[in-house]
Order: C-alpha cells, then structure tokens, then sequence
C-alpha cells in the first residue's frame, strides 16, 4: 500500500513510519521544510528504498495537491501540540491545525485516497466529567491547542458525512516514549533525573494521565489499517490505567537510582488555573472491539515496563545530549 503519513518526523509519526516500513509498505513521508535538510527522527531512514521523504508544510494547498498522487492512504499526524505555546501563538495553532488538516482533507478527496486517519489528542474532553472516558464523553477543550483540536476533528467527520470521504479520527492518550519532545512531562522528568544531583523542577503533580506507550499506539495505528466498519468513526488509543505526575516522578526516580531528589515547583510549568486538565482516562473498548487491538505494556507493571525502555533509550549518550534539562521548553 503507498501511504502518507504527515507530521512523519516526529514523535509518534517516526515510530509510525518505521512500524509501516517493517510491515511491507511504501511510504511516503511528509517533513515539516527546513534549511538543514533534517528529516528528524527519520534520518537514519533516509536510505530505504520504500521511503521516499519530502519537504513541505501542510498549510500549502498546492503543495499537497501536487504530492497526494498515487496515495492509497493517509496517515495525518502534523500539529502544533505545544499547549503552552499556545496561549501566545494562537494564530499559528489555527494555521496548522484547522487549516492544514482542511487542506489534508481537500487533497484526500480530489485524489479519491481511500482511507484517511485524522489523529486526535484526549485533551479534547477536558478534565474527565466520569471515568473511563469514552467516545461518548462531552468534549470541552481547556487550551487553544485542544479547542484547534477539537475543530479539526469536526472538520473531519464532516468531510465523511458530507463527502463520504473515508476518515477515521484515531484519539490517543497521552503517548511517551523513546524519541518524544523535551516539552512533555515524561522526558522533562527523565532529563532532569538523569542530570541533576539535588533537584528536579515541576508544575502540577496532582493531575492524573493515562500513559500510552508509543509502540503501542502505533500498533492501534497499524490495526485501523485493517480494520472494518470504522468509517465516521472516533476511536480513543488508551490504557485504561491512570498514573498521577507525583507517582510518575517517584517511579522515574526510582528506576533511576536518585529517590532522594527534591522536587522544586516552578511557576512556568503551571497552566493556568481554569486550563488545568486534572484527570484523564481513557475506555479502549471500541479500539479492543473495532480495532482488534489491545495495549501490551498496561496496568501499572506494564506502565513501569515503559518507563524502564524509556529511561534505557535516554541513558545513551548521543540520545540525552538532545535534551536541555536546564531549559523549560513550550
């Protein structure tokens, strides 16, 4: 199958990549431009014969237009996720957001790709109103990130209502892991352990998350592929488990050898109060039910599983010095 998949550099969406290579496709990977020529987390990848790595920006109609060709799927995963950045720079957050998941959804439906996958966040319901949230839960985005959010998704199941344009919205929880941005709470955590000897910053710790290991996401991913009667459908990539940041911090910890780390409370890394999500967690029975899918590292062993994989990756050496630990970044 040709698939493209956007935001491919990144976090999630070079885990993506890599699974979908690895599984016999062809594909066709969408990079954010830049002078540098970098593919990101895909560099190491630029010489696979079934990869063919582009260059652009999901604002440009014309430039989707020209590069969706032959594309039997889409995998659209390119964002702006930075919630605190998106107190400041709301404009950019609609640009890409909305209105680069429009276009994705315009050059979907003028090249007839038949399945398209519309990746959503769980920060769209807002801190959870009952427990375990489902589809069904009412959702009230708390940050001009997720409000964006909520938007695109909108915008997607009307393009399969009005179109019948073949889109799924795939809701993710809360995803960590080996190659995730220094903005997230797991590897601002870990950075901050592995090099600090007395202290380590933080915001909020008494909000709870359910923490979805990356390699399981993409397996939720890779199963919708296959999948059948998903259409229209919203479907949410989760657990079932929650974990507390004050839980998280005392596991990182201790994994790491350093319980002894005082935790100081840094104002920069507090949401504004009415934007604070408290609670998050997640029902997987459609994903289990539709998808065929279900998460191999859950409860709290598989969740301190992840973790381990995860502080292994950071203690090497070339990965760490990619992360500032002295540096809050939005």
């Amino acid at each position: 199958m040709n698939i493209l998949v956007t935001g491919s550099e990144g976090f999630i969406g070079s885990h993506l990549v890599e699974k979908l290579l690895n599984v016999g496709h062809k594909v066709k990977a969408l990079v954010l431009y830049n002078s540098f020529n970098s593919a990101g987390w895909l560099d190491h990848l630029k010489n696979n014969k079934n990869l063919k790595i582009i260059f652009g920006d999901i604002r440009d109609e014309n430039f989707l237009l020209e590069n969706f060709k032959n594309i039997d799927c889409v995998f659209h995963l390119a964002a702006l996720i930075s919630i605190p950045h998106s107190y400041v720079s709301f404009n950019s957050f609609l640009d890409t957001n909305i209105k680069g998941t429009t276009n994705i959804l315009n050059a979907s439906r003028k090249h007839k790709v038949k399945k398209i996958f519309v990746t959503s966040t769980s920060e769209v319901y807002g801190s959870a109103q009952y427990v375990p949230i489902d589809e069904t839960h009412p959702l009230s985005p708390q940050s001009p990130y997720a409000a964006t959010k909520v938007s695109a998704d909108s915008i997607a199941i009307s393009f399969f209502k009005s179109f019948d344009l073949p889109v799924t919205v795939l809701r993710p929880f809360n995803a960590y892991g080996p190659r995730q941005s220094a903005r997230a709470i797991i590897p601002s955590i870990i950075a901050q352990v592995l090099n600090s000897k007395k202290f380590i910053k933080v915001g909020n710790i008494k909000s709870f998350r359910d923490f979805t290991y990356v390699d399981d996401t993409v397996n939720g991913f890779i199963c919708a592929l296959t999948a059948k009667n998903i259409l229209g459908e919203t479907i949410n990539i989760s657990t079932g488990y929650e974990t507390s940041i004050k839980e998280l911090i005392e596991i990182v910890k201790r994994e790491i050898g350093k319980p002894h780390l005082k935790l100081i409370f840094d104002k920069k890394r507090f949401r504004p109060g009415n934007s604070e999500v408290n609670r998050l967690l997640g029902c997987n029975k459609k994903a289990k039910k539709l998808l065929k899918w279900k998460p191999s590292k859950a409860g709290l062993r598989g969740f301190q599983d992840g973790i381990r994989k995860t502080i292994s990756w950071f203690k090497v050496e070339d990965n760490l010095k990619q992360y500032n630990s002295n540096t809050y970044n939005t």
